[in-house]
């Protein structure tokens, strides 16, 4: 039995005739408000807004150069003026987690972008272009086929050194790190969202614009991609962590970003040689990518379901 009080939130109005009208909620209005109902989801967005501001100003707040060498104080431990410690060479520690984070979460945000654009495009045209689905669906069956991680090491391998002289080691080491690992990550949008156009594209509003002889065009930008969104967000909220995580691999294996240009998964790799001697080094930045990578699986999962109209609507 409702209370009072949600009573009076679900009858907003109630005019003379005595007829009860419900309160008007946009869809965003509706979503955010199962969102907030994911404790998970709620936490995960807190945190990962902390490692994003932590990353973004941090480094203007602690003033600190990350490549600033001091061979007087080589792996120390975490101390008040080194809170996270030393490197081999001196390096402060807190200083190259934060500007490595600035980077990470770029590749991060960047290779999900391109990723989930190539996969929805993919998943579009071939649902809703019956002589493309054949075509298109194979190409992603390939892609799924392919042993990603041997994959990227050998395109990373061919193309590293051509784009390092071209464009520079930092700008070509980032488009080539984003382009692969987008280009590798897209095959489950397209078939999620494949899923969802072939459902949408029979419904009776789609019937209609095509009856009025709407362009195809027209019906694929107006009708069938916004009523696609809801999976896509979810991917891509999901296709963030896997990008850092890959970004990490590769830095690992130090087939990623050069020494001078630090990312969590580099600093990782340059620790590893002195895990017995300074452990604390390898803690850091495996702990940033852990959080981060956790909280974005919750956003993912507060998404989820409230983007589901089933659970939204309770």
């Amino acid at each position: 039995m409702a209370t009072p009080q949600e009573r009076t939130d679900e009858a907003a109005v109630i005019p003379e005739g005595g007829e009860v009208i419900g309160e008007h909620r946009s869809l965003g209005q509706d979503v955010w408000r199962q969102f907030r109902r994911h404790k998970g989801a709620v936490a995960g967005l807190i945190l990962l807004t902390i490692i994003t501001l932590a990353t973004v100003i941090g480094p203007l707040i602690y003033g600190v150069d990350p490549f600033e060498i001091d061979v007087a104080n080589t792996n120390q431990g975490p101390s008040l003026d080194h809170p996270m410690g030393t490197d081999n060479i001196g390096r402060d520690v807190m200083a190259r987690v934060l500007a490595g984070g600035r980077i990470s979460l770029s590749v991060g945000f960047a290779a999900m972008i391109f990723g989930v654009f190539v996969g929805t495009a993919v998943g579009v045209l071939a649902g809703f272009f019956k002589k493309l689905d054949g075509l298109l669906m194979r190409t992603t069956d390939l892609f799924l086929a392919l042993p990603i991680l041997p994959l990227l090491l050998v395109v990373i391998t061919l193309f590293r050194e051509p784009l390092k002289e071209s464009l520079g080691p930092n700008l070509g080491i980032f488009i080539l790190v984003v382009v692969v690992i987008g280009i590798t990550s897209w095959m489950q949008v397209a078939r999620v969202v494949r899923g969802e156009v072939l459902a949408i594209k029979n419904e009776e509003f789609v019937l209609a614009a095509r009856s009025i002889g709407t362009r195809q065009r027209k019906i694929v930008m107006r009708h069938i991609v916004p009523n696609v969104l809801s999976p896509v967000m979810v991917s891509a909220a999901l296709g963030i962590a896997a990008a850092i995580l890959t970004e990490s691999a590769l830095s690992f294996l130090g087939l990623g970003f050069p020494a001078d240009f630090p990312t969590w998964g580099r600093l990782l790799f340059d620790a590893k040689d002195y895990l017995q001697l300074a452990p604390m080094r390898v803690v850091w930045p495996g702990v940033m990518i852990s959080l981060t990578v956790l909280s974005v699986n919750f956003i993912g999962d507060g998404l989820r379901d409230a983007l589901d109209p089933k659970l939204r609507s309770r």
